[in-house]
């Protein structure tokens, strides 16, 4: 058996099913089990593969509002900013980006009245020079991952 795209594959077999046992993913990929468990600790400790976690359906759980903030931050304050909004429970993603923003952050509410609280908090900080908020009507696709391409 060859070991090319092993790493690919196990990836893609943990993407279908997280809590799959080292014996079926050997089985699935017709390797032995200490080969899946070698190159799944390799991954681990390589940050490639970082925990195994439920999918959450926040609606569901009556987090049904999504925002997606858009700010204008202080150069100097960015880390300070991402920081903060990473610190805030609700916030699901963080990022720090190019264009006529600085960052976009993208948070979970259960209503519009703690939605609203939560942004005119974070707008408070000074080092937030402009902002921009969208409510999300529809989420078509959210939280997805996908399968990496195997050369062969």
């Amino acid at each position: 058996m060859t070991y090319e795209n092993l790493d690919a594959k196990l990836v893609n077999s943990l993407l279908g099913n997280g809590r799959a046992s080292l014996r079926s993913l050997g089985e699935e990929l017709d390797v032995s089990v200490t080969t899946v468990s070698n190159h799944l600790r390799d991954l681990e400790d390589e940050d490639v593969v970082r925990g195994y976690t439920p999918i959450v359906d926040y609606d569901k759980l009556g987090y049904d509002v999504t925002a997606v903030l858009q700010l204008k931050v202080e150069g100097s304050a960015l880390q300070e900013v991402t920081e903060k909004l990473r610190a805030e429970k609700q916030m699901v993603s963080v990022y720090e980006v190019t264009g006529d923003y600085d960052v976009i952050a993208i948070g979970k509410f259960t209503d519009t009245d703690g939605m609203n609280d939560q942004i005119k908090a974070l707008l408070s900080d000074e080092n937030i020079r402009e902002s921009n908020t969208s409510v999300v009507l529809n989420a078509v696709t959210e939280n997805e991952q996908f399968e990496l391409d195997i050369h062969e």
